[in-house]
């Protein structure tokens, strides 16, 4: 998750493309139609061993080039090739978006599976690069690892959903959702209005976790909250994430969105642990944006909670 929101202007005047860039204004887009709501919670349990072990992978990426897997690095890079092997194996479609950022060359992962109804897409997204200074397990190391095993779920249940489902890990979203941004602009506004809305996932695993809900979409809200009210896990609304990470670009653009969170540098109130847990008055992720963001920088808990919401969403927003 970037720092603040300022930061996502200044960066996003950076991007020089390689391609043509769609020139339709953003703030002008057609907004999307609502998602509509689920029918049933079929959604099968996520295994949170192989989430666990797509971080392993990840922490291995790191280690291999310089303990990051920042924006314009190797490790990025190897990221990329990582998960689109795995998705390729699991017969997704995939593209690599390319973007300049910072004077780096950045790289989107999309990823679709075949069927549904290209008319109405149901998307979930995560951003895949770390800060600098550290491997960026927990940011985002956990979103991204969540949605790579929903995504594989579905292939191995062999899902026919109604909707299209299709999948992004984007880069340099911590120099300001430039990815992200990238993306949304690049898209033909008929192309953006099929998107009938779009997840994003971002710090699923903060070690001393709260369970935060994006007040956006009502539908997805809704959804989100069926899913942790079925668990008995109280929600708060996302106030602190909201506007900080990747679903920016795509509200900015009328799409529907909606996610969750885990907490990043803020402190936990005592109100909080009484209901969540974990220690009142330290903040939710101590790691946040530093080298210990590590495997050892999670909650398993709150990992496997937020990636079966995770499921439970995909699944009963493209029924």
């Amino acid at each position: 998750m970037k720092l603040s929101v300022p930061g996502r202007a200044a960066a996003a005047a950076v991007i020089a493309v390689g391609g043509l860039l769609a020139t339709t204004a953003i703030s002008n887009a057609t907004p999307a139609p609502k998602a509509s709501a689920p029918q049933a919670a079929a959604a099968p349990d996520i295994n949170v061993d192989n989430v666990k072990a797509h971080l392993a992978d990840l922490q291995s990426v790191a280690d291999a080039n310089g303990g990051n897997r920042a924006h314009g690095s190797a490790g990025y890079k190897a990221s990329i090739d990582q998960l689109k092997k795995k998705l390729d194996d699991a017969g997704f479609t995939t593209s690599v978006q390319e973007f300049t950022a910072s004077g780096e060359t950045g790289y989107n992962l999309i990823a679709d599976w075949p069927g549904g109804d290209e008319g109405q897409v149901v998307m979930a997204g995560a951003h895949l690069d770390s800060v600098s200074d550290g491997p960026g397990i927990n940011d985002n190391g956990s979103g991204s690892a969540a949605i790579l095993e929903t995504a594989l779920t579905v292939a191995r249940e062999k899902y026919e959903p109604k909707k299209h489902l299709r999948f992004a890990w984007w880069g340099a979203e911590e120099i300001g959702m430039v990815g992200s941004s990238h993306y949304v602009e690049s898209l033909p506004s008929a192309d953006r209005s099929k998107i009938s809305g779009y997840l994003n996932f971002d710090m699923l695993a903060s070690p001393n976790a709260g369970y935060f809900v994006y007040d956006d979409d009502p539908t997805i809200e809704k959804t989100f909250k069926d899913y942790y009210a079925g668990v008995n896990v109280a929600t708060e609304p996302d106030d602190e994430g909201d506007g900080r990470s990747d679903h920016a670009p795509f509200q900015q653009a009328g799409v529907p969105v909606g996610g969750l969170f885990s907490g990043a540098e803020t402190t936990k109130s005592a109100a909080q642990a009484e209901k969540w847990g974990g220690t009142a008055d330290e903040a939710f992720d101590k790691c946040y944006h530093s080298s210990c963001d590590g495997e050892s920088n999670i909650d398993a808990k709150a990992l496997d909670r937020n990636s079966d919401a995770v499921a439970y969403a995909v699944w009963g927003l493209s029924s």
